[in-house]
């Protein structure tokens, strides 16, 4: 009975990583891996996740993070007149509220510079793919790192 109690401290006391909907995938040899961390060479993938199961049980069974997830869209549709952003940006403005001004600065600056070098990624000739791959793979480990 001690072991479990003091299991269920030891747990409550682990910090888990905030959850990003950015998923890498990424070649390791002939594996093909998923992860949160961007690598060499990976194809980002933008996923939503589920928001509860409602159809097999015929009763609406969602979390308070899905619903408090829910009511932050509700509002940004509400709000999107005013502050011209979509529920997407509002979530991201969100999100980045507790870093710094200069963290936000970069954040916002990441942004364009990652968007841009997927573009270049996409277009660039195979002679010029890998250090294209390099510089997308620093911009997205500093975007990891930030926490944008």
């Amino acid at each position: 009975m001690l072991a479990l109690g003091a299991g269920a401290v030891c747990a409550q006391s682990i910090k888990v990583p905030p959850t990003t909907r950015t998923v890498y995938k990424c070649q390791e040899g002939q594996k093909t891996v998923y992860s949160d961390a961007p690598c060499l060479g990976a194809q980002r993938i933008d996923v939503e996740p589920t928001r509860g199961l409602d159809k097999s049980s015929a009763q609406r069974m969602t979390g308070a993070d899905v619903r408090a997830e829910r009511t932050r869209e509700q509002y940004a549709k509400i709000v999107q007149p005013a502050l011209g952003m979509d529920a997407a940006e509002y979530a991201r403005d969100r999100q980045r509220a507790r870093l710094s001004s200069s963290a936000k600065t970069e954040c916002k600056k990441l942004d364009t510079d990652m968007a841009a070098a997927e573009a270049r990624e996409r277009a660039d000739a195979k002679a010029d793919l890998p250090a294209t791959q390099r510089a997308l793979l620093a911009l997205r480990s500093r975007f990891k790192e930030l926490r944008c």
